[in-house]
């Protein structure tokens, strides 16, 4: 990769394809104090009021920089790295590779918290993991004063629901959900009645006092490629067809549309929605329903599988980061008669651990 002058043109090569590099592309990136403000970032001119026919005069072209004249007397002097940064994938979040795991996986991504973790070098190599594995789980985490609203600040912004800023697990008479009884849940992913469906859940343990209540992981994106494999006709309609989710409370009535299994631009994937206490089919060709149902049995089977689950006990002061798009979680049963099993949650969303990520690799010049 690297970038090349001829006949007063700049042309970007990589792997034998050459091409080039558009005059008011750089011109819009010209980033002298008087053209960005050096606080922001943000440009101090207009490019749209900008004259069309820019032009380059003058190349000049040295190992770390591209010092370029145009034709409307503004000359700058550009970083090499910074322009082949903009035309590389490699720093951008969703090329970090996944690692596919199942209930083999003995490393549960611990890491001890501390004061002071979230503008360390440890906090950038912790959200790589979480991005390559969709889990976290710190240790030691406050207990005190809602401290999961500091925790999740500290990463980027909470994303209020009707649940609010944070909510608090545990069993209560007249639940609106059944996560707030001390039943059993099986593997299942949040709000997939939400338009857009919440990014990133954490789970903050304050006590748990009960044998039971373990609580339980899938990684959906191991599922759905078995799936993908084994059961292609299962995989296909399940990416095709859009079901209604629905959620139904004395104050609040939300739905969404959604595949089971949504895939990217490339036909990667992308999300997982599984909740069937709250999903509606619609109504299809009777052969096509009856595939939809065997395919929504089958991937119901494989996510409730000993295979692919993993469990393990929340303690106090345990705080669980998980993505949302790409794990199932649940719980074991618990008597709540033996004693207290309070966990306190709340959302954010993807623009907070990639614009934390982004910025300790900036800061630490990763």
């Amino acid at each position: 990769m690297k970038i090349q002058l001829s006949e007063n043109k700049v042309f970007f090569e990589n792997k034998g394809l050459k091409k080039e590099i558009h005059p008011f592309w750089l011109r819009e990136r010209v980033n002298e104090e008087n053209f960005v403000d050096k606080e922001t970032q943000q440009r101090l001119f207009d490019p749209t009021k900008l004259k069309e026919n820019i032009e380059i005069k003058n190349l000049n072209l040295s190992d770390k920089f591209l010092e370029v004249s145009f034709n409307d007397g503004v000359k700058t002097k550009l970083t090499i790295q910074s322009i082949l940064k903009e035309f590389s994938n490699i720093n951008d979040i969703k090329f970090i590779e996944r690692i596919k795991w199942d209930s083999s996986l003995t490393n549960l991504n611990y890491l001890e918290f501390k004061e002071d973790m979230f503008e360390k070098k440890t906090m950038y190599e912790t959200l790589i993991n979480f991005y390559k594995y969709g889990f976290i789980i710190f240790k030691k985490v406050p207990t005190r004063e809602n401290f999961i609203v500091k925790f999740a600040n500290s990463i980027g912004s909470i994303r209020r629901t009707n649940f609010g800023e944070f909510f608090n697990v545990k069993s209560k008479p007249n639940p609106n959900d059944l996560a707030y009884t001390s039943l059993p849940l099986a593997p299942h992913t949040d709000n997939p009645y939400r338009n857009p469906v919440p990014c990133i859940q954490i789970l903050h343990c304050i006590e748990n006092e009960v044998n039971g209540g373990w609580s339980t992981l899938v990684d959906g994106y191991t599922v759905t490629e078995k799936l993908k494999k084994d059961f292609p006709d299962y995989y296909k309609i399940l990416t095709e067809i859009k079901v209604r989710f629905q959620f139904i409370d004395q104050n609040v009535v939300l739905e969404n549309w959604a595949e089971m299994i949504q895939l990217d631009e490339n036909k990667k994937f992308k999300q997982v929605r599984f909740s069937p206490r709250l999903d509606f089919v619609p109504l299809m060709d009777k052969e096509k329903l009856e595939l939809y149902y065997a395919a929504r049995k089958k991937i119901s089977d494989l996510y409730n599988s000993d295979r692919f689950r993993i469990e393990f006990k929340l303690n106090a002061g345990d705080l669980l980061m998980m993505d949302n798009y790409r794990l199932l979680h649940g719980r074991t049963e618990y008597n709540a008669n033996e004693g207290n099993r309070f966990l306190q949650g709340c959302y954010i969303d993807y623009d907070s651990t990639e614009g934390k990520l982004k910025h300790l690799k900036r800061k630490f010049n990763i």
